[in-house]
């Protein structure tokens, strides 16, 4: 695959572009809250359509979204109308925020996006619509498409550092373009999990040995319920060192998958608001969360929290829901829909998304790829003291969770764990046996 440089101004122009929108290096990153509602409500729009997965399953609306803003900005008729339904503004708008969105994610600590763009030889693209992808990566096909798909795949593992090493699209003689988004997030806990082995005594993970992470902490506003359409659901923010939290989400037994994300999502964005821990009634307050008195050796309440690890990976075919998309129209090869991307007649043939996600006891990682393929169109223990306030939360059945950026509220991933990981026996510690009484303070903020 050729790759244009800075020769045709084409690189060098989008750079400048990517640069202007990101600002100086090291700023505090600000995403517009019109964004931050935008892409959630993709967010929760997929989540809701999402068909049960045996395993589990992870998706990032966050590297769709700018996407179909792009798409959006140089597509007209029933194409752009359905786009700009989908990202929730108008596709020139759309595509301003994108910019803004890329640029702030690179500027939130451990976490990093990109652009790419590949062509075939003789199809003209519009300068303009190029430049306005800020950073991309631009290339032509050489036609052998076994060496072009190397390397495509070699660009997504690259911007994902190994944690997605092929692009989930591959090529024939039908492609004309392909475009792409990279992302990826990583995040360390304040202070890390414990982990020991636990056996549910109910449920569908019940009387299996799996892996455990604990955690002790004071601080009871960490945990919450909130009323929301999927039923009561209770909320765990787990908080990272770079801004971005995960949040566990577990509903009511039998809840469904999509409905527990879609109503964690509008918890994450303020919809519904949430009740915590410090203040919820005694007894069972909410989907495994339990509230009473605990004797201690110290004056502190306590919030003791089990969950579940989880390392997740899997494909989206985003044209098994075009509609969630406002990819419908676009996809009719019958006629072009682009013609702010091309004077040739394009039209969407395939659109997939691969993603990975992993919640360890030291932190969360996540990364996504998302591709667009343009075809032709028409083409020891002291004795207890005190009676303390305790909130127990028990993550022993399939949950989702949310990877949120804690200023902004946008949702970078979100998931579903719906199998454990099965617990690996090893030497335990001394110091491992006395976890209960280790105080997590998350002295470093994010109250």
């Amino acid at each position: 695959m050729r790759g244009t440089g800075a020769a045709d101004g084409t690189v060098a122009t989008a750079a400048g572009a990517r640069a202007a929108v990101a600002g100086p290096a090291g700023r505090t990153p600000s995403v517009p809250g019109g964004t931050v509602r935008a892409v959630n409500r993709l967010s929760a729009r997929w989540a809701a359509a999402l068909p049960a997965a045996p395993r589990g399953t992870v998706l990032s609306a966050a590297t769709v979204w700018p996407l179909l803003a792009f798409l959006a900005e140089g597509a007209a008729g029933p194409a752009r109308a359905e786009l700009e339904d989908a990202v929730g503004m108008p596709a020139d708008r759309a595509a301003e925020a994108a910019r803004g969105l890329l640029g702030a994610w690179d500027r939130i600590r451990g976490s990093s996006a990109a652009i790419g763009l590949w062509a075939r030889p003789g199809l003209p693209l519009r300068e303009r619509w190029v430049a306005g992808l800020p950073g991309a990566a631009f290339g032509r096909f050489t036609g052998d498409d076994a060496a072009d798909e190397a390397a495509l795949d070699a660009w997504a593992a690259e911007r994902t550092g190994g944690l997605v090493p092929a692009m989930p699209v591959r090529l024939d003689e039908d492609v004309l373009l392909v475009l792409a988004a990279a992302q990826t997030l990583r995040t360390r806990w304040l202070r890390p999990f414990r982990q020991y082995e636990m056996a549910p005594e109910s449920g569908p993970w019940a009387g299996r040995p799996l892996a455990r992470l604990g955690r002790l902490t004071a601080l009871l506003d960490r945990v919450g319920v909130a009323e929301t359409p999927a039923g009561p659901l209770t909320v765990l923010r787990v908080l990272g060192d770079t801004g971005v939290d995960v949040h566990l989400l577990l509903g009511e037994e039998g809840a469904a998958p999509g409905a527990v994300l879609a109503a964690g999502i509008g918890v994450a964005g303020g919809a519904h608001p949430v009740v915590t821990g410090d203040v919820l009634p005694f007894g069972e307050a909410g989907p495994g969360l339990r509230v009473g008195r605990a004797l201690s050796t110290v004056r502190d309440a306590q919030l003791a929290v089990t969950a579940s690890p989880f390392d997740l990976a899997s494909e989206h075919d985003l044209l098994a829901v075009p509609e969630v998309f406002g990819l419908a129209a676009a996809t009719d090869d019958a006629a072009g829909h682009f013609p702010g991307v091309s004077d040739g007649p394009l039209a969407i043939g395939r659109a997939a998304q691969a993603g990975t996600a992993r919640f360890t006891r030291d932190g969360f990682e996540a990364a996504s790829v998302t591709a667009f393929v343009g075809i032709a169109g028409g083409a020891a223990e002291p004795r207890p003291r005190y009676r303390v306030r305790r909130v127990e939360l028990d993550v022993d059945r399939p949950f989702g969770f949310l990877a949120v950026h804690r200023t902004s509220r946008l949702v970078l991933s979100a998931g579903w764990v719906a199998e454990p990981v099965e617990y690996a026996y090893e030497p335990r510690s001394d110091e491992d046996e006395d976890w209960d009484e280790e105080w997590d303070e998350d002295e470093d903020g994010g109250r």
